[in-house]
């Protein structure tokens, strides 16, 4: 296989352009430095910039087919082979402060033995964690390696997001233990998180064990057993989604339980009250007609005892409630 030049991969606007030294770190591409399999490149790339979706138009060091979908509306986690490379999606989690999590973060990328060329357009936080581990000459050594500590960072911050929501649900149950009522649509929101991460964890999971039994010519069976570990960790983490799932549906049942039994406690209470007022609004209503006639009108202490015949009245119908154990 031929060398690439560096020139042949300088773009102006690129987030970077790297090339692995073999020991863990990286150094800055020149037009005359040669990239081979021993020496790998990395080429990370923002496609919404103007050079950079230029470079992929019309460079022929991609295939017609890799140029379109690095810089395409391709979002679910797949692998292709293409030709001696392959192209791959995956899906981050985003970790801007001014949008959710679940919003995930696409990141394409292209591979083979000499050349690797990531794309995005949002940040995919979890590269950071790669990108330190180079500077600091402690990370990967080839594109296999690369490709393994790229999968484990994203898995890394989509276990720890799963781990949130799961700590979020369990607060919820211990509220609804207390009778509190998440406020409206925190469930909705949780559960559509829940979804989502589903939604595409699950083919990202199938892409990590197709990259552990490829025999891709730059992964090594060592690559290949950390990607199966990789794909296990990730589907344990599904699993966990599809409790959540579960576990939100029973709260759902369990709120609407808890809202239908409060109401009826209020229209019970209501009901009652109106049974111990009902006699003496019935008197009321009668001594109120405003008719000659009605028995001490002329007295002087007569409204005085008709107040004290209500209290009466009023406390022995309670008195027969609670006896009757209504109260």
């Amino acid at each position: 296989m031929d060398v690439i030049k560096g020139a042949e991969i300088q773009v102006p606007d690129a987030v970077f352009a790297w090339q692995l030294d073999g020991c863990g770190g990286v150094k800055a591409v020149e037009n005359d430095t040669i990239i081979d399999s021993e020496h790998p490149c990395w080429l990370h790339l923002n496609y919404t910039n103007r050079d950079s979706a230029e470079w992929l138009e019309k460079t022929p060091l991609l295939p017609n087919y890799v140029r379109d979908a690095l810089s395409g509306e391709s979002l679910r986690p797949r692998v292709s082979r293409v030709g001696e490379g392959t192209l791959i999606t995956l899906r981050c989690i985003n970790g801007s402060t001014d949008e959710r999590p679940d919003q995930l973060v696409a990141m394409r990328l292209y591979m083979d033995e000499r050349l690797i060329v990531s794309t995005r357009q949002r940040q995919v936080l979890a590269l950071d964690d790669v990108v330190n581990d180079l500077n600091e000459g402690t990370g990967p050594t080839d594109c296999g390696s690369w490709l393994v500590d790229v999968c484990d960072a994203l898995t890394d911050h989509a276990s720890e997001f799963i781990e949130q929501l799961h700590d979020k649900i369990i607060d919820l149950e211990d509220n609804l233990l207390d009778q509190q009522i998440p406020p409206r649509g925190f469930l909705a929101l949780l559960r559509k998180q829940l979804i989502v991460m589903r939604r595409y964890m699950a083919p990202q999971r199938d892409v990590y064990a197709r990259l552990s039994s490829e025999r891709l010519p730059w992964m090594t069976d060592d690559h290949r057993r950390r990607m199966q570990d990789i794909s296990d960790r990730l589907g344990r983490g599904l699993d966990e989604i599809d409790s959540c799932i579960a576990r939100t549906a029973i709260m759902t049942d369990e709120i609407s339980t808890v809202m239908q039994e409060a109401m009826g406690r209020r229209t019970y209470t209501m009901s009652l009250m109106a049974m111990v007022f009902l006699p003496s609004t019935f008197l009321t209503g009668l001594f109120g007609v405003n008719l000659g006639g009605i028995p001490g009108g002329e007295w002087h202490f007569g409204f005085s005892l008709f107040c004290i015949m209500l209290v009466v009245l009023i406390g022995g119908v309670a008195w027969w409630l609670h006896r009757s154990k209504w109260l």
